[in-house]
């Protein structure tokens, strides 16, 4: 009698993570780009290995001692112990009970025979106590500073949208945060807060429409002020600003070519002497002359983004990473 195998049935995968759903689903913004500006962003003479290359770059930082992570700071609560360090107990501060015990041992003699009374007793005083600190690595966010403007040209807009979607992914497997600045027309807007999350920034980098004025001092201010408040929330800010360096729009909205650029090398010494860093790429057709000068006083690393010289941008994004 032959006997029937038992009818297997087929075991159901599990439903991915909303993120990861989300990311393999069509985005419905994109599916309303013309063609030819996806067709553009894919076909910029951006390499295939860039990533490769930023995971050397950051292996070598690694191997260097940075393990990729954003500035030192000092805390009381979590991170490598350093030296305990005299003090009053606040609230905040922890105690560290062997450091303070060390401290007033040697003086325990001395201190009882100017107190006959507390005998058996540990007599500590207010200087012998010592507080715990903890050096922690502060979290990075990588501030995109896009130049939308009717100057930048909408191949030259898709180039710098592959170059962020670029550096997005390699922040994604980093856990860095990203925020998404874009100027145009008469102001700058924060399109995304600092995040983490890779669908919602590359949903609002695939919706950033092109044309109006460039508003560059605009887009460096509101940069600065994303900065700033990343670093009072414990953050590592660095802004990477991408334009063609043709600003003609003043902060008050006024188109003023004179005053918009006087007003953008401004902000970009303010940015300079907050200590935020930074680097200038240039998404014009050639690399202009004042936009050299402006990653200058930004003390910032210049770059221009030619379709033909792929390598010197996957260095130069590397460095801003590890900066």
């Amino acid at each position: 009698m032959i006997s029937r195998r038992p009818k297997m049935t087929p075991r159901r995968h599990r439903r991915p993570p909303d993120d990861e759903g989300e990311a393999n689903a069509p985005d419905p913004e994109q599916m309303m780009l013309p063609e030819e500006i996806l067709l553009d962003a894919v076909r910029a003479a951006l390499p295939a290995d860039l990533l490769a290359k930023l995971a050397a770059g950051r292996a070598a930082r690694v191997a260097a001692g940075s393990a990729g992570t954003g500035a030192a700071r000092k805390g009381n609560r979590r991170g490598r112990p350093l030296p305990s360090r005299p003090g009053e107990p606040d609230g905040q501060s922890r105690i560290d009970p062997v450091a303070t015990l060390r401290n007033a041992a040697p003086w325990q003699g001395v201190r009882r025979k100017l107190q006959p009374d507390a005998a058996g007793r540990l007599l500590v005083r207010p200087d012998d106590i010592r507080l715990r600190r903890f050096q922690e690595s502060s979290d990075r966010v990588l501030i995109f500073t896009v130049d939308a403007s009717g100057s930048a040209a909408l191949a030259r807009l898709a180039e710098a949208k592959g170059a962020v979607e670029l550096l997005l992914a390699q922040a994604y497997a980093r856990r860095d945060h990203v925020a998404l600045v874009a100027f145009r027309g008469t102001t700058a807007e924060l399109l995304l807060p600092p995040t983490r999350s890779l669908v919602q920034t590359k949903r609002r980098l695939a919706g950033l429409p092109g044309g109006g004025g460039t508003p560059l001092a605009a887009g460096l201010r509101l940069a600065l002020e994303v900065a700033r408040l990343a670093r009072s929330r414990g953050m590592t800010p660095t802004v990477a600003l991408l334009t063609d360096g043709r600003a003609n729009i003043a902060l008050d909205g006024t188109a003023n070519r004179p005053t918009a650029m006087a007003e953008a090398a401004q902000m970009a010494r303010v940015l300079a002497a907050t200590g935020v860093p930074g680097l200038v790429i240039d998404t014009a057709t050639r690399p202009q002359a004042e936009l050299r000068v402006l990653a200058a006083q930004m003390n910032a690393p210049y770059l221009a983004l030619p379709r033909a010289d792929s390598r010197r941008l996957s260095a130069a994004l590397a460095g801003a990473l590890g900066a």
